[in-house]
């Protein structure tokens, strides 16, 4: 199975599509989303162990997430079980792409740090002071650090985007998927920057209405992922399902998910 390119106009459509996803079920969405949100919360409360443990699980509950946004796309129904679906099927290859989301995190940081990150933390932190002739010096590490860190944490998120998706829709190993994932967005690279172009914006915006318009957002970012999944991958089947729809067809539920994925 191939990655198809698409042109950069999609990046739009795929977050057209997720608010129409959105407006499917709005309530359902939100409970999903807040319940999620709460659990990365809750992690994060926990010294060291919750932070571990909420980077292994991020492509467990995005697969969750991900069989949702199928079901809701086949039967328009989204109920909040879809969030645990990655850990009743294929729990260890998500797993297995969690850890090598960190490992490449862990590696991000370090390199952040050996590269002058290390004195904008103890600005933002500790409140240290620098003097007027250190201080050019040190905005400048901190520039050549933080642009440095980007230009290896956006392959990482190429790797990471479609993985889980591939591994409980496709069946493959994680290190296939990652492979697989990566050249996708490669392919697609010029949609993928109008996508985040436009899903930045609108994070601004929702951040700029006292953050209630994130109510919204992050289901559209789930949901527009989904699209971005299918328009790459199984265009052809998104017109057949279409068709089937119309005169309906395609009633399926949660477990008949992995078996009716065209490999």
């Amino acid at each position: 199975m191939e990655a198809r390119y698409v042109r950069g106009k999609q990046g739009l459509q795929w977050i057209l599509s997720g608010f129409y996803f959105f407006r499917q079920a709005p309530l359902n969405w939100i409970f999903l989303c807040f319940t999620y949100l709460l659990i990365g919360t809750t992690l994060g409360l926990i010294p060291y162990l919750g932070s571990l443990v909420g980077i292994l699980t991020v492509p467990v509950f995005v697969a969750g997430i991900m069989a949702g946004c199928r079901q809701l796309d086949l039967n328009g129904k989204l109920e909040l079980e879809y969030l645990f679906y990655g850990f009743k099927k294929y729990t260890l290859p998500l797993i297995t792409i969690g850890g090598i989301y960190l490992v490449g995190d862990v590696l991000i940081t370090g390199f952040f740090m050996l590269r002058g990150g290390d004195a904008a933390i103890d600005m933002w932190l500790h409140g240290k002071r620098f003097d007027e002739t250190e201080l050019a010096g040190v905005m400048n590490d901190i520039l050549s650090a933080t642009l440095f860190s980007l230009l290896l944490t956006i392959p990482l998120l190429m790797a990471i985007w479609f993985a889980p998706m591939l591994v409980i829709f496709e069946k493959m190993p994680p290190l296939i998927a990652i492979r697989k994932s990566f050249f996708a967005c490669l392919k697609n690279l010029f949609a993928f920057q109008i996508y985040f172009i436009v899903l930045f914006i609108l994070a601004m915006l929702s951040a700029m209405l006292y953050g209630l318009g994130f109510i919204v957002w992050f289901p559209v970012a789930f949901a527009s992922a989904y699209v971005s999944y299918k328009d790459i991958f199984h265009y052809e089947q998104d017109e057949n399902t279409r068709s089937d729809q119309d005169t309906g067809g395609n009633k399926e539920n949660i477990s008949q998910i992995e078996n009716d994925e065209p490999k």
